[in-house]
């Protein structure tokens, strides 16, 4: 195994688990104030000042849809944590999804969308596989469709949110873990693998120059060479370097919007991971003092980071996926 494609995965665990208890905070004085040392993993804690979950519904038309469970109380109120029910050094569920995606691919030695589908399906339904408040929109269109009748794999819907890369960096380890080639062979199976949810050319753009930037660090450009190569259809290299000059939540806040929609979310990621070129907990640190969806942007600047400088001790062992990856407790997903 490529330790570069390995560290990858588990840099963006650390990186949406630092960034949970401030995520999707855009006021940062409030972050401040409530967060004042986020230089570790915390727990999420209410009330969460720009949670939006007062105005999110969700209601499922049938069993089949029903992805809520016991949190769906917690829709429609006021100051709600997205995440208020992880713990410190937890993860939220697109990236637990990403750990079962690793798991299986590796105890099934290829990838078969098939039966990632039928597990993706399975998990969502479990009442507390999980214990996020909030799933995201395209968890909801998906589970809508399926209970409207649609097959699983015309369930996705058209999306630009950054949480559409988190599985990148998942499947390419598995992929690697098994023997498989994560360089341009890789690209169609990522891609295919980002459109059974997202469908749309800014997700499938990303997703490849993300798989082609973790393949080059692996064998052996750096983490720079590798933007500039493979992200310039995103941003170039002399307006990172001008960026850099900056306070980061000038650049992302200001520059570019620290929400989730893509291609500023993405291109904030790529400036993050060009700044912190070379210090992993510099920059994931600083990519959630940001704000926004740092959580998500933390797929793309955690997993470049650690492919390209590996990661601190420290950050691994408060991080509570690792019992998911060593097989702790784990149920026939067989990680």
């Amino acid at each position: 195994m490529n330790a570069h494609i390995q560290n990858a995965m588990l840099g963006a665990l650390v990186a949406d688990a630092l960034s949970l208890p401030v995520h999707w905070y855009y006021d940062t004085n409030a972050l401040d104030r409530d967060y004042p040392e986020l230089e570790s993993y915390q727990s999420p804690k209410n009330p969460h000042p720009d949670s939006i979950l007062w105005r999110s519904k969700y209601t499922p038309r049938n069993r089949k849809g029903d992805i809520l469970h016991d949190q769906a109380q917690y829709w429609g109120q006021r100051g709600v944590h997205y995440h208020q029910f992880l713990p410190a050094g937890g993860n939220s569920v697109n990236f637990l999804l990403g750990v079962e995606l690793y798991c299986s691919v590796v105890a099934q030695g290829r990838y078969d969308p098939d039966a990632w589908l039928r597990l993706f399906i399975d998990r969502m339904r479990q009442p507390g596989w999980h214990r996020d408040t909030y799933v995201e929109e395209y968890h909801r269109a998906f589970f809508d469709n399926l209970a409207r009748g649609c097959p699983p794999s015309e369930c996705g819907i058209n999306d630009i949110h950054i949480g559409g890369l988190t599985p990148t960096p998942f499947l390419l380890a598995a992929l690697d873990a098994n023997g498989a080639s994560t360089g341009d062979a890789a690209v169609p199976i990522i891609t295919s693998h980002l459109a059974l949810t997202h469908h749309g050319q800014p997700v499938a753009s990303a997703g490849d120059a993300l798989t082609r930037m973790l393949h080059a660090v692996a064998q052996g450009a750096t983490l720079r060479e590798a933007i500039a190569a493979h992200a310039a259809d995103w941003v170039s290299a002399g307006q990172l370097d001008t960026w850099t000059r900056f306070d980061d939540r000038r650049v992302v806040g200001r520059q570019l919007t620290p929400a989730c929609y893509l291609p500023d979310s993405y291109t904030a990621a790529l400036y993050l991971a060009w700044k912190y070129h070379d210090d992993f907990s510099a920059g994931v640190i600083a990519n959630a003092r940001c704000g926004g969806d740092n959580a998500h942007r933390g797929a793309v600047v955690g997993s470049l980071l650690a492919a390209a400088n590996g990661i601190p001790e420290p950050w691994l062992d408060g991080l509570q996926a690792m019992e998911r990856l060593r097989g702790d407790g784990r149920d026939d997903s067989g990680c």
